[in-house]
């Protein structure tokens, strides 16, 4: 595509059609999961249909075909993040199931009694509780970055916490509770003049701008294919490769192995050597055709069309009385977050959903995020490339609409 289009964009979510309550359907709840383009709806379908067979194993033509396909997904992972090459992704259930990959291995491998992790006070919870299993296994400490009252990472507060007893540093790139976008190349240098290897929790940032690992000089850096037109159920753990090929198995059993007797194992290389088991094959191949998709659109162009969207939104809702905007940092990704006085944010939800507008309403698995602004939960708006301005005026409207009926 030579430029933006978003009612292009929509005519290929089959989705967007739908009606809820006898309304169009606004679909505002991105950051939990986006909705499938028609194109990674139908490779999934094709592949069922003519090449299905498992991978690796076979020299009959089905399984030729369908690793052919596998395969070639990960070779289209390694373009979209610019990795170094192919053996540094390795395919996952999703970002979930990377951290903790991360956690299990490497973090075993590296980290003992009295070590320190740090992480920001704006992650997720899948990027807090792997880090606190494993420091109640090891008997390391976990330290927690501060933020602001905007949702900004406190740097010179970060950067205090790096000593001689930091072993990792893990923190998200953007926050799916605030938007917040983190200055990752800032936080990766000051981590590596101490030598000190750096996560990038990646799930909310991929679907929104460009990822170039290489560039970033990140160690690690995971994401979700849901959160990127994808299907549920495969995710990416890029790990640069000497990292990688020191770190010790997660799971063993099938297509992990080269070698096995009673007596013992010889593991097979990169990456197969983390993917035990037969994979999510149609979910990768799904991910693959997403990525297909995104570079047709351009990333750069998402990022500066979503950007649009969330700068307009927010001078709409800056216009509503007694609506108060949760994380208004200066970097910021496509996420709106808010409450109202006296109307909770599980009420709000409900009644825009009797509208046809879904949003997401609760603590956003960032329960420390809810602690910190001292609320229960938010309601949240998050934006996508195929949302329109036209929606945002529906749940503005929807927003106004509900402080009239509530008084």
């Amino acid at each position: 595509m030579s430029q933006f289009d978003v009612q292009r964009i929509r005519h290929d979510f089959p989705i967007l059609k739908e009606k809820i309550r006898g309304k169009d359907l606004v679909y505002l709840d991105n950051a939990a999961t986006c909705q499938k383009p028609q194109v990674v709806i139908d490779s999934i379908v094709n592949l069922y249909t003519h090449d299905y067979a498992n991978v690796h194993r076979g020299v009959h033509t089905l399984s030729v075909r369908s690793t052919d396909k596998f395969e070639g997904a990960r070779i289209k992972v390694k373009d979209f993040i610019n990795a170094a090459t192919e053996k540094e992704i390795i395919f996952v259930k999703g970002a979930t199931e990377a951290i903790n990959l991360v956690a299990q291995t490497y973090g075993k491998a590296n980290i003992k009694a009295g070590d320190e992790i740090i992480i920001t006070a704006m992650e997720h919870h899948s990027n807090i509780v792997p880090w606190q299993m494993l420091c109640e296994q090891m008997g390391a400490v976990l330290k927690i970055a501060p933020i602001n009252m905007s949702g900004e990472l406190i740097f010179d507060e970060f950067e205090k916490l790096i000593n001689n007893k930091t072993r990792l540093i893990s923190v998200v790139h953007m926050s799916n509770a605030l938007g917040t976008i983190n200055p990752i190349k800032r936080i990766i240098d000051a981590a590596h003049q101490s030598a000190i290897p750096v996560l990038l929790d990646g799930a909310q940032a991929i679907p929104h701008m460009t990822v170039d690992v290489q560039d970033l000089d990140c160690d690690f850096y995971v994401f979700s294919g849901h959160k990127l037109y994808a299907p549920t159920g495969v995710g990416v753990l890029y790990g640069k490769q000497a990292l990688l090929e020191a770190m010790p198995p997660y799971q063993g059993g099938g297509d992990m192995i080269r070698k096995v007797t009673f007596e013992e194992t010889e593991y097979n290389v990169l990456p197969y050597k983390f993917e035990a088991g037969t994979p999510n094959i149609a979910g990768v191949v799904g991910l693959g055709a997403a990525i297909d998709y995104l570079n047709k659109i351009g990333m750069d162009h998402i990022a500066v069309y979503e950007a649009e969207l969330l700068s307009y939104a927010t001078e709409r809702a800056k216009r509503i009385g007694g609506l108060r905007i949760i994380g208004e940092a200066e970097q910021k990704g496509a996420i709106l977050s808010f409450v109202l006085d006296k109307i909770h944010p599980h009420d709000i939800g409900t009644m825009l959903d009797s509208l046809g507008i879904a949003i997401r309403a609760g603590h956003h698995c960032a329960m420390p995020v809810m602690d910190f602004y001292k609320v229960p939960a938010t309601a949240r708006a998050s934006f996508a490339m195929y949302n329109t301005k036209e929606e945002i005026d529906v749940l503005m409207n929807g927003i106004q609409s509900l402080i009239e009926v509530f008084g």
